[in-house]
């Protein structure tokens, strides 16, 4: 089965419809770019009518949760400053980065957790100063329709997760690599719903080594497939997350189709 999904292009769309095994109501799942320039905003009609027609909301993280946003908050600062956790070359090289991409220097970002500094960094590759957040924009959306809001994994634990997955030097260099011009490829396969060509751009071996691709992509959505049953049992969850995870031999649709479930791809827009 995992074999024969290598083998077949996953079809273009953000959007796949879960149904079969046991499900009384469909779910979804929809891949996300987390970020994006307002003026590259989308939200297509099949999109809209899923999330209306769905129970529950499940993001990556529920960031709607006054504890998780806290958290969060919390961990954007680093244990203890930059200055004192790389040496003085990654602290020369990554201070170029800063004022190459932001404009800031590594002394304003010394407190601050290296994921955040990544964080900064990847925000101002969109080169627009009006960025919409896909997960903030689904949050809003279930507030006013007063539907529950959950999370598949915690604050704490992807912030543990995404720390492992990286030596410092890798997201030195990975922040080196990022670029206006990368950004616009992701941005161009995102408008275009190509989720094979996101997960190419983000298992490209020039940013991710195979430990990090398994580490933040395949154990993580393995982890995801052994929770999302069990909701989706109870009623029908738009499921909002990273865009990557959905494609590859580990995505969360050949994960979810290998335990029975009928995943397929919306693709009236």
């Amino acid at each position: 089965m995992i074999a024969q999904s290598e083998t077949i292009k996953t079809e273009d769309s953000l959007l796949w419809e879960v149904s079969g095994n046991g499900l009384s109501k469909p779910s979804y799942l929809y891949g996300t770019i987390h970020m994006i320039c307002s003026s590259d905003y989308f939200l297509s009609d099949k999109t809209k009518k899923a999330f209306e027609a769905s129970e529950k909301l499940v993001l990556e993280i529920n960031v709607a949760d006054p504890k998780e946003f806290s958290e969060m908050q919390q961990l954007a600062m680093g244990k203890e400053p930059l200055s004192k956790k790389l040496s003085p070359e990654q602290l020369n090289k990554l201070d170029a980065i800063l004022k190459k991409t932001t404009g800031m220097s590594v002394k304003q970002v010394d407190s601050f957790n290296l994921l955040t500094v990544m964080s900064l960094i990847s925000m101002k590759t969109f080169g627009c100063l009006d960025l919409k957040f896909y997960e903030m924009e689904f949050t809003e959306q279930a507030k006013k329709r007063n539907i529950e809001i959950g999370g598949l994994e915690t604050v704490k634990s992807q912030f543990a997760i995404l720390e492992g997955a990286y030596t410092n030097d890798e997201m030195i260099n990975m922040l080196d690599e990022s670029t206006l011009e990368e950004t616009d490829k992701l941005v161009s396969e995102y408008k275009s719903e190509n989720i094979e060509g996101m997960y190419d751009v983000a298992t490209d071996e020039k940013y991710t080594s195979p430990k990090t691709k398994k580490i933040i992509l395949d154990e993580r959505n393995l982890n995801w497939v052994k929770i999302m049953p069990d909701l989706m049992k109870k009623q029908s969850v738009f499921f909002a997350f990273g865009a990557a995870h959905l494609a590859g031999e580990f995505g969360v649709i050949a994960l979810l189709r290998n335990l029975g479930y009928t995943v397929k791809p919306v693709l009236n827009k």
